[in-house]
C-alpha cells in the first residue's frame, strides 16, 4: 500500500516523540506538527485502521512494525539530509526544513547514491 506525504510525516513525528519522550500522545503529535488536534485524531484513526499503529485506553499510540519501518525510514532520509546539507554550508535549521521537503519525494536510487557518496551503508 502506497502511504501518502502526510502520513509519513506523522509516522516520522510519532518515531521522534518516542525516542525523545518514550512514548506518543495524540496532544503531542499536534504539537510536533504544528496542527489542531482533530487533524491528528482523524489521521491516527486512518493509521491505526490501515494497521500502522495501535492506541490503548490511556491514549498511548505504539507504532506497528509496518508503521515503524515507514517512520525509520523517512527519519533516517531526514538525518541524512540534513547532515549532508549541513555539509554543503547550508544553515542547519534550513538544511532540516529543506530535508522535510526533500525526503518523501527522493528515489530509493537516489538515496542509496547520496548514502554512497557521502560514504554511509545502506
Amino acid at each position: 500500500m502506497e502511504i501518502r506525504k502526510s502520513a509519513e510525516d506523522y509516522l516520522e513525528a510519532m518515531l521522534m516523540l518516542k525516542e525523545e519522550k518514550g512514548y506518543i500522545r495524540s496532544v503531542d503529535i499536534a504539537d510536533r506538527l504544528n496542527v489542531a488536534r482533530p487533524s491528528v485524531s482523524y489521521s491516527v484513526k486512518n493509521l491505526r485502521e490501515n494497521g500502522y499503529l495501535s492506541m490503548d485506553k490511556s491514549g498511548f499510540i505504539t507504532l506497528s512494525e509496518s508503521g515503524m519501518a515507514i517512520a525509520e525510514k523517512i527519519y533516517t532520509r531526514h538525518k541524512v539530509l540534513t547532515k549532508f546539507f549541513v555539509s554543503l554550508g547550508v544553515n542547519e535549521e534550513i538544511a532540516k526544513e529543506d530535508a522535510c521537503k526533500v525526503e518523501h519525494d527522493l528515489s530509493d536510487e537516489t538515496f542509496d547514491a547520496l548514502l554512497k557518496h557521502v560514504g554511509e551503508a545502506s
